[in-house]
């Protein structure tokens, strides 16, 4: 199942990945330390969209690749969640907010989209 590494959504997911950093080191310097852990579970999701778009590129099997992109996205949506939290207790601002959602949303429609067509090629390979 490897493809490449400087495949689009990799890339991207990795660069998001840096950028959830970066944010928490912010947060981590520059707001409420109460709110640590709320700062660990971003950057965990965050950080995890891109091990299991990696981890999708050594998959053992179609099954595999399609399991590992489905929990890429699941923590997509994880993150989304908490970036809203974030944004909505002040933690970042609505600019801040913007390009890191614009960012997410762009790998979330590229693992869909990704997920629908391996699905398809599975159908015609077990046919």
């Amino acid at each position: 199942m490897y493809s490449n590494d400087k495949s689009p959504l990799a890339y991207k997911s990795a660069n998001f990945s840096g950028r959830v950093i970066k944010m928490v080191k912010y947060l981590y310097g520059n707001k409420d330390p109460e709110l640590k852990s709320l700062y660990e579970q971003i950057l965990r999701s965050g950080t995890s969209i891109s091990a299991n778009i990696g981890e999708s590129q050594f998959a053992q099997s179609s099954a595999d690749f399609i399991t590992k992109l489905h929990i890429a996205l699941k923590e997509a949506n994880e993150t989304r969640q908490w970036l809203n939290l974030l944004y909505s207790s002040n933690c970042i601002n609505a600019i801040q907010h913007e390009s890191m959602n614009k960012d997410l949303s762009e790998i979330i429609a590229m693992l869909v989209s990704s997920l629908n067509t391996a699905k398809r090629n599975q159908k015609i390979i077990v046919k």
